[in-house]
């Protein structure tokens, strides 16, 4: 099916293979062409076409600024919790704790704004139990993930279908690393929505089977 000419946030989060909460947070930075009209965003097709050629053609020129998005690549065992309950920014500081505790978070202070201040934007509860919070800051040295799973359900996490969130991803960027940050986020929501997938996860008993389940099926 070919696009549309103008575009919805939907249509454009489908062509991306990403999260309508990235799409309004670009469209609301000005990161995006765009436009409003009354309180909708709207997207001309050939504008967003020329705009990803145009990020795709910058990242050729910085080949050793790329790093190779496997999960395993910015996920460390470590860097997983698997807990039976918590509130929103119980989890939420838990994950910012354990990146700040890595060498690639220089200012805990920084990412934890960062973090909150995406939240007060638009919750990153995306659906399906699913929570990728992410942030992309001068104070990161290289992309980094952590990862939790809450057994009970995230109740206060307000997901766009209101449903509790099980699975949180939290992600953290360089500002420069705008490709890579797509790329991971299109590779997470893309296994995401394969409900098998995410059984599998949510059965795990411990981070050694949560990471191998994750890595194995990236």
């Amino acid at each position: 099916m070919s696009l549309p000419e103008i575009m919805t946030i939907e249509e454009v989060a489908e062509h991306l293979r990403i999260s309508e909460r990235t799409v309004y947070d670009w469209a609301q930075k000005g990161e995006i062409p765009c436009g409003k009209f009354g309180t909708s965003w709207r997207f001309k097709r050939q504008d967003i076409e020329e705009w990803i050629d145009k990020r795709l053609k910058s990242e050729k020129n910085k080949q050793s600024d790329f790093v190779p998005l496997l999960f395993d690549s910015v996920l460390r065992k470590e860097n997983i919790v698997l807990i039976e309950t918590a509130t929103k920014a119980e989890i939420l500081n838990q994950l910012i704790d354990l990146l700040s505790e890595t060498s690639e978070v220089k200012s805990k202070t920084e990412l934890k704004e960062g973090i909150y201040h995406r939240e007060q934007l638009m919750s990153t509860g995306i659906g399906m139990g699913i929570g990728i919070p992410h942030v992309r800051l001068r104070s990161v040295k290289n992309i980094i993930m952590a990862a939790a799973l809450v057994r009970r359900g995230v109740s206060d996490y307000e997901s766009l279908d209101s449903v509790p969130v099980t699975l949180i991803f939290m992600i953290a960027a360089r500002d420069d690393q705008h490709a890579q940050h797509i790329k991971l986020l299109s590779q997470l929501s893309s296994r995401l929505k394969d409900e098998t997938f995410r059984n599998m996860l949510m059965n795990c008993k411990d981070q050694e089977s949560f990471y191998s389940q994750l890595v194995n099926q990236a």
